[in-house]
């Protein structure tokens, strides 16, 4: 079993988002709403999308 720390950013609802370091290799993410779907990556995968996220590479995703 993972231990899951939410994220600070995350209220009291069920749109919580989850992060498990299960081992130095692997990343696990998965939503509150929907705890069985877990997304799988590295530790490298993802800070290349944090810094995509943060360089709004993904902004036309959510723009209206």
């Amino acid at each position: 079993m993972h231990e899951w720390q939410k994220s600070s950013f995350s209220g009291e609802g069920a749109q919580c988002l989850y992060v498990a370091a299960p081992d130095a290799h692997t990343i696990k993410l998965r939503e509150g709403d929907e705890p069985e779907a877990i997304v799988t990556t590295t530790p490298a995968n993802l800070k290349a999308f944090i810094l995509g996220v943060k360089a709004g590479e993904f902004d036309h995703f959510v723009d209206g």
